[in-house]
């Protein structure tokens, strides 16, 4: 079920009155919790659930092996048989027709025709996300970072907790499972800051994200029929539409966890203010670059040795990266350009520049800071073309009609009035950013030192909006990775 959805806005309020006022002791409430998380996974499609049982089984009983194991090498093939067993299943689920396709694709090149057959393979929700936590404590065993749990319903709920079960973040064991084997009490003060960032989540996922969605989805479609500057325009406003989309999922994830006496990884630190392409990758999507810089990039070198080395280490992160996001070429692309971009830092050795908040202190950006911020979200806005569009032709397409003279036209909009009130209402929602950049989520501190009363309207401004400019109801865009 969506988190925008009727369907999510009944469940949420009765799971949340169960597990606090009749189900009170530590195993019960986790119970319950796993219980409602398995409800929520099945409402999409029950038959994938047996499938995440699967998974949580698998490494379970993997993480006591690895433990028990007498010796290192024996832990070591135990810990590569839980990767292997988790890699095939999603490898299987989301790239064999991609290997098909381009096994055949191969033979033909060589003038022989071979035709394996492709299945009809349904993408079962949240594997991507879901795979990588249960691998991740396989690995962290036998890291010895971790012990094994031997709570089956602790286990059980870290992998499928229901709040960030199916788009993230991607939660590891050793935050996730101390804070379910303990004990929780109702916090007043943590509960109301959740339910800020959830109020601030569906703003930016109902009222920005699904308006955007409007006009991105009716430019790509139809591109060869507008002129370059409208799609200018339709990849920028993908640009906002995939922040807004999915940090709006991450907030309201991780403000449900914080009902429930949960905390949860930061996902998104503001990352349009970034000002170089390595400062975004830090603050873009936190729980899978930390995963894969730990868990991938490190073991391969990381940024050891010399600069070539540290070149081709980060060409095959970002290719793994752009791989993780689905079985198409335009994403392997995706991930190219992106390290291409990397390249002059790499060279220069300022890769790690910028890891303070930017304008530090003021209200205002610098020169330096605002061409910073300026060059890095132009170059997304053209990444993020080959991200949206179908295929690798299409957004080659794409580009060439974007360049063009129709370049300098003005745009053309189905809906200039509505247009322009999505750009007013973006402009507003990335100045409440700009505003708590500094915080854990944009409504943190919002008018903390004006009156109560100022806040409770200003709250109260953002219900009305989310009401009166939400947009047609979408599906969040990485529920498809």
């Amino acid at each position: 079920m969506l988190f925008n959805s009727i369907d999510f806005a009944i469940f949420l309020p009765i799971v949340f009155i169960l597990y606090w006022f009749v189900f009170k002791s530590l195993k019960s409430q986790n119970v319950l919790l796993l219980i409602a998380s398995y409800v929520f996974y099945a409402w999409w499609d029950w038959r994938f659930l047996g499938l995440i049982i699967l998974s949580t089984c698998i490494d379970f009983c993997m993480g006591l092996a690895i433990e028990k194991a007498s010796l290192k090498q024996h832990k070591k093939y135990l810990m590569l048989l839980s990767v292997l067993l988790n890699l095939g299943i999603l490898g299987f689920f989301k790239y064999y027709n991609f290997f098909i396709e381009n096994f055949n694709d191969a033979f033909m090149l060589f003038g022989k025709a071979i035709d394996l057959n492709y299945l009809h393979i349904i993408l079962p929700i949240g594997i991507s996300f879901y795979t990588f936590q249960t691998m991740s404590y396989s690995i962290d065993i036998y890291r010895e970072k971790i012990k094994p749990t031997k709570d089956i319903v602790a286990f059980a709920s870290f992998i499928c907790f229901f709040p960030q079960l199916v788009a993230g973040p991607i939660e590891r064991a050793s935050n996730f499972l101390p804070q379910i084997q303990k004990r929780r009490i109702f916090d007043y003060a943590k509960a109301t800051d959740g339910l800020k960032q959830i109020l601030w989540g569906l703003f930016k996922k109902m009222v920005i994200a699904d308006n955007c969605a409007f006009f991105v989805n009716a430019i790509f479609e139809d591109y060869s029929n507008y002129s370059g500057s409208t799609l200018f325009f339709g990849a920028f406003l993908f640009s906002i539409q995939i922040y807004c989309d999915f940090s709006g999922y991450s907030d309201i994830a991780i403000g449900v966890s914080r009902l429930f006496g949960f905390n949860l990884k930061k996902n998104f630190a503001y990352p349009y203010f970034a000002r170089n392409i390595a400062e975004f990758w830090r603050r873009w999507h936190i729980s899978l670059t930390t995963w894969f810089k730990d868990y991938f990039y490190i073991p391969i070198g990381g940024s050891r040795g010399s600069k070539w080395m540290q070149l081709r280490n980060t060409f095959a992160i970002f290719m793994v990266i752009g791989l993780w996001h689905g079985a198409h070429w335009k994403f392997v692309v995706y991930g190219l350009i992106n390290a291409l971009h990397f390249v002059p830092y790499i060279i220069r050795g300022k890769n790690t520049k910028y890891a303070a908040v930017v304008a530090e202190n003021r209200l205002f950006p610098n020169r330096k800071e605002l061409f910073g911020m300026f060059h890095t979200f132009l170059f997304l806005i053209f990444a993020r073309i080959f991200f949206r569009a179908d295929s690798l032709p299409h957004a080659i397409g794409y580009l060439k009609h974007l360049f063009s003279q129709s370049l300098f036209q003005w745009p053309q909009f189905s809906s200039n009035k509505q247009a322009l009130t999505l750009f007013i209402l973006i402009l507003f929602s990335f100045g409440v950013e700009w505003f708590g950049r500094d915080k854990a989520h944009a409504l943190e501190n919002i008018f903390k030192t004006s009156k109560r009363t100022y806040r409770v309207m200003f709250y109260y401004a953002i219900v009305f909006l989310i009401f009166y400019f939400n947009g047609e109801e979408q599906q969040f865009i990485y529920f498809q990775f």
